[in-house]
């Protein structure tokens, strides 16, 4: 009997925190399909006693919901293929080629982590608007393609791992450098690649002080400050807010789902090559 609850007990643990952490989003999802004054009824209740879809279209009519969307995965799209190109690349020169001052760099390169956002916010500004980059989504992106300092870290880690003899071999049957990264090391990256994809759109998908500053076009706006632009203009009207909340939601959610799979083998393989 004791075996048997040993056993039985992490899965009850881990159920009663799944919902603990899954309350907020049903909360949030059932918010959205009640009426306002449903929302303010008091005491609270979960469930709205007659499900309204119609905040849904409500919500996507009241702002440019597409439009902030497309702006959105634009800035997504053009962070994650930064990455891509630059990171695996710094990585595999720091952790595979050695060159002199490359350790020297790395930890530079890891000590820019402990920098807070708010010390490099206004350098940064004023270079972009020197640069006269300012209402355009280059600052939102232009990063992604010198490689993030986190990213760098973790494909070097995770390159640490891969044995060296795979690149000597094929130094020694000709192959040069780029041709060792692009045939032998990227494809044993793509699963730390997809984490780097997986975190780049995260993100930018909810990042929110960056385009609040740079953008000053609202047709340029992402979702993260169209809604917060919503909630200012239009006031309390929950149902939609939390409607249009509900709506920026679901691609975090597929996401997930989709990606966990590559980001529980980086993970796993960033303690040793299989």
């Amino acid at each position: 009997m004791a075996v048997r609850l040993k056993a039985v007990l992490p899965y009850v643990l881990l159920i009663l925190l799944s919902i603990v952490f899954l309350f907020p989003f049903l909360w949030l999802v059932m918010t959205s399909l009640k009426t306002p004054e449903e929302i303010l009824k008091f005491p609270p209740t979960i469930f709205p006693e007659k499900v309204q879809w119609s905040n849904y279209q409500a919500a996507v009519e009241a702002i440019p919901f597409t439009k902030y969307m497309m702006n959105t995965f634009l800035i997504c799209i053009l962070n994650i293929i930064g990455q891509l190109l630059s990171a695996p690349l710094v990585a595999y020169s720091i952790s595979r080629i050695p060159w002199k001052g490359r350790k020297v760099i790395f930890t530079i390169v890891v000590a820019t982590m402990i920098l807070p956002a708010q010390v490099q916010m206004i350098p940064q500004y004023i270079i972009f608007t020197n640069l006269g980059w300012v209402n355009t989504i280059v600052p939102l992106t232009i990063g992604a393609f010198f490689g993030a300092p986190f990213f760098i870290f973790l494909l070097r880690q995770f390159l640490l791992g891969v044995p060296m003899e795979l690149s000597e071999a094929a130094k020694i049957d000709g192959a040069s450098e780029l041709r060792i990264y692009a045939r032998i090391i990227l494809p044993i990256l793509k699963p730390a690649l997809a984490t780097v994809a997986l975190f780049s759109f995260v993100w930018s998908y909810v990042d929110f002080m960056g385009p609040l500053i740079y953008l000053n076009d609202s047709a340029k706006w992402t979702i993260t400050v169209g809604l917060q632009s919503f909630q200012q203009d239009h006031g309390a009207q929950w149902e939609k807010l939390m409607a249009a909340s509900t709506i920026m939601a679901v691609p975090m959610i597929l996401i997930y789902f989709f990606g966990q799979k590559y980001f529980m083998k980086s993970g796993s393989a960033l303690t040793g090559f299989k």
